[in-house]
């Protein structure tokens, strides 16, 4: 998938790895880069950064999404790349309440499947197509204190393997943009330990941006910014019992505030 001439939407992209990845994308002169966001003020910046255009929208909204797709394709006839990364961090285990289990799927599942079902029809007309969706690692591994996050994640990942064995033979490639920890306004929101244990192996933006650009020029279906993330994926796969014995000394660790 190379970006040169295409016409790439990016959810999610007034801050973090959406705005940096925008901004690393504009440099392969794409036809046309849309940003989306619901931040509007932060957006329109982000778009004149980048040479961009800013539609303020809501990627966990089917009506917004279904306008904004019929909106590019009205002004640009296509699109090529639809990167779905909107994303939110909800902490908290199993007391978590309802409404915030619903605004972590809303925002973590369902806005992938909006974008699907608004984009892939005009994708699988066109006989190919590409499709982003910012994961997470912890929809590889889990999310130590974010049982919301951790299953979302796990549910996004899910999502983009049926789409690429459903439709790859149909010219819709998948992409699963993985990072671990980034600097980023959702990793500063967290204190505490716990915060400091992330910031310990957090990376750039712009290194996210980087990797989901030779992602995508090899098409992977895994983009892991972090290498570590497939060593950790591949000893969970190989003996479950131990991954899982693990992460339990690592929670007590971390919660606990040892080094």
């Amino acid at each position: 998938m190379q970006l040169r001439d295409q016409v790439i939407v990016i959810t999610g992209s007034a801050r973090g790895i959406g705005r940096a990845m925008a901004l690393r994308f504009s440099r392969e002169q794409p036809r046309a880069l849309i940003l989306v966001d619901r931040l509007a003020d932060e957006l329109s910046q982000a778009a004149v950064e980048c040479g961009g255009e800013a539609v303020t929208a809501d990627a966990a909204s089917q009506g917004d999404v279904q306008s904004l797709v019929a909106g590019v394709l009205e002004r640009h006839g296509q699109i090529d790349l639809f990167c779905s990364n909107a994303g939110i961090l909800v902490e908290g285990g199993v007391e978590t309440p309802a409404a915030e289990w619903d605004r972590a799927w809303e925002v973590n599942v369902k806005a992938h499947v909006y974008a699907a079902q608004t984009v892939l029809p005009h994708m699988l007309e066109r006989g190919r197509g590409y499709l982003l969706q910012t994961v997470s690692a912890a929809g590889l591994l889990t999310s130590i204190g974010a049982a919301p996050y951790a299953v979302s994640k796990h549910a996004a990942l899910g999502f983009a393997e049926w789409i690429a064995v459903t439709y790859g033979g149909r010219g819709i490639g998948v992409s699963c943009l993985c990072p671990a920890f980034v600097r980023t306004a959702m990793v500063d929101s967290v204190i505490g330990p716990m915060g400091a244990w992330m910031q310990e192996t957090a990376i750039g933006a712009e290194e996210v941006a980087e990797a989901a650009v030779r992602g995508l020029g090899a098409e992977r279906f895994l983009i892991l910014p972090h290498p570590d993330v497939a060593e950790h994926f591949q000893r969970k796969a190989s003996d479950y019992d131990r991954w899982l014995r693990g992460m339990r000394r690592l929670q007590d660790r971390v919660m606990g505030g040892l080094p």
